[in-house]
């Protein structure tokens, strides 16, 4: 018979569904990086398998079903479909990626600088990014891009990068407001240390957890601006291929009943957001688990 007049005081038993007992992929997205990453190598690594150029135009064998030869059909114009698709993920990933760099890098760097400058000059660095988040990002994409002219890969990574990095900006801002007034901040600014030692060495560890999932939805975000842009026929032309050029072909497809030329890369592209929407979403459960545990224990 057990005694229930003591208690364990600070202890106490331990569930069989603690963290402990846990596997540790319980809760983590692993079918969607290992997905993610499947895509990813095979986009990088296509040259080893592709059977067919995805460049070469047969006329003969245009518009053609998924078959034996060509696995996903062709086109219109007699490409191999299922060429295109790893090939063109290439393109696609690469702007995503390379856009989410320089989105991210503008960011940090505005938004550490406004949080350790004066309020005055502050306020008016956030008054701009108010006016910014003021006008839709997609149409300022789209007025720079006409402006810069006729489309490449690199003009619309630039462009994608440098209209995404407000958002960003603020929540780094925000951070840097916390921690400015830490011992280490002052010491290092005390000592003579520049801007970008202290973003470097103190500002980026404390608020990068902050950000995560901010930057890997924005490589989501830019892939989605690229292939808007290739559809409304003013993205990449249909020589340049990416999974965004491949949907511009969904006029033609359409009137010609060709179903798997919009059907087969956009499922490429819906797999691919839905697993970077899957990890952004865990990086930012997890970054609230980790905020949780830091009042926990900061609490007087």
């Amino acid at each position: 018979m057990s005694d229930n007049r003591f208690t364990l005081v600070g202890m106490r038993p331990v569930d069989k569904q603690s963290p402990q007992n846990t596997k540790w992929y319980k809760g983590k997205p692993i079918f969607s990086i290992v997905l993610f990453l499947i895509i990813v190598l095979g986009c990088l690594f296509c040259e080893l398998f592709i059977p067919q150029d995805p460049t070469y135009m047969d006329l003969y064998n245009a518009n053609i079903a998924p078959c034996k030869k060509f696995w996903f059909g062709t086109d219109t114009m007699g490409r191999d479909i299922f060429s295109m698709v790893w090939y063109g993920g290439r393109i696609s990933l690469f702007i995503g990626f390379f856009a989410t760099a320089i989105s991210t890098s503008i960011a940090i760097c505005y938004g550490a600088a406004s949080g350790l400058a004066p309020k005055w000059l502050d306020a008016i660095m956030m008054r701009f990014t108010e006016i910014f988040l003021s006008i839709p990002e997609l149409l300022l994409v789209v007025l720079i891009q006409a402006v810069l002219g006729d489309a490449n890969v690199i003009s619309i990574t630039f462009v994608i990068g440098i209209t995404s990095w407000v958002a960003v900006a603020k929540v780094v801002r925000t951070e840097v407001l916390q921690i400015r007034n830490s011992e280490y901040v002052i010491a290092a600014r005390c000592m003579g240390a520049g801007f970008f030692h202290i973003l470097n060495k103190h500002l980026i560890p404390n608020f990068m957890s902050s950000i995560m999932f901010m930057v890997v939805m924005n490589i989501r975000t830019a892939i989605v601006y690229e292939s808007t842009l290739s559809f409304m026929g003013i993205g990449l032309s249909t020589e340049i291929i990416s999974w965004g050029s491949l949907l511009s072909l969904s006029e033609k497809s359409l009137l010609s009943g060709s179903w798997w030329i919009i059907l087969i890369p956009g499922i490429f592209l819906i797999t691919s957001l839905l697993c970077i929407t899957d990890i952004g979403n865990y990086l930012r459960d997890r970054k609230k688990d980790i905020n949780g545990i830091k009042r926990l224990f900061c609490r007087k």
